[in-house]
């Protein structure tokens, strides 16, 4: 059995690699043109792999976009959740956390590059990919930022925690292609007043557990 270790292991390895060719190759290509409009043939040759091989590894092209664009996610809300989790930071209420990581500066930036690179500049209205991978967004920064509330609020019922980030980041989502379809998803002072003002209005329907 030890025998067959190496072996494995390197063809393992290989195919990690070459993996990862194809998806940087596919993040490298939506940002340097801003869009996903590349074919499959165009993306084999950018990650230097035969055509095949990318269809050994995804069943087509929007799997691959999805994958990235799920990656670019995961990053931003990571960085957001270090910022709540910041110990540096004296904590505040649990909502008050939750603005702060919310804000138009540190959101707006992502929603606007997503909606570009994704396909919404065609429109200012999201497609089906856009509401997509806006619903994947925010899920990942409410799975994020629940664990980031509840070690930062250890005193706070992990239960009510859950509940207000959960509805909290419901009404992000909610009012995201409405502020897309009033800004055009444009990054301006005024896009960021905007959306600090429907965040100011989401949570002025809810309430601090224990308050």
């Amino acid at each position: 059995m030890p025998a067959t270790t190496g072996p494995v292991d390197r063809r393992a390895a290989l195919k990690a690699k070459s993996r990862q060719a194809i998806l940087d190759a596919a993040a490298s290509l939506m940002e340097r043109r801003r869009t996903t409009d590349f074919s499959v043939d165009e993306l084999a040759a950018a990650a230097d792999v035969s055509r095949r091989t990318v269809f050994n590894h995804f069943a087509g092209l929007e799997d691959v976009i999805t994958e990235v664009a799920g990656q670019m996610l995961t990053d931003v809300v990571d960085r957001m959740s270090a910022q709540a989790a910041d110990t540096e930071r004296e904590p505040d209420t649990v909502l008050a956390d939750l603005v702060a990581t919310s804000s138009g500066e540190q959101l707006v930036p992502v929603v606007v590059e997503l909606f570009d690179i994704l396909g919404g500049g065609d429109g200012p209205q999201p497609g089906n990919r856009e509401a997509f991978l806006m619903q994947r967004a925010f899920n990942l920064f409410t799975e994020r930022m629940t664990a980031a509330m509840t070690r930062r609020h250890p005193e706070t019922d992990p239960l009510a925690v859950r509940l207000l980030v959960a509805a909290f980041c419901g009404g992000l989502l909610g009012f995201v292609h409405l502020w897309i379809e009033e800004t055009g998803a444009v990054d301006t002072p005024d896009s960021r007043r905007a959306w600090d003002r429907l965040v100011a209005s989401v949570t002025e329907v809810l309430r601090e557990p224990g308050a």
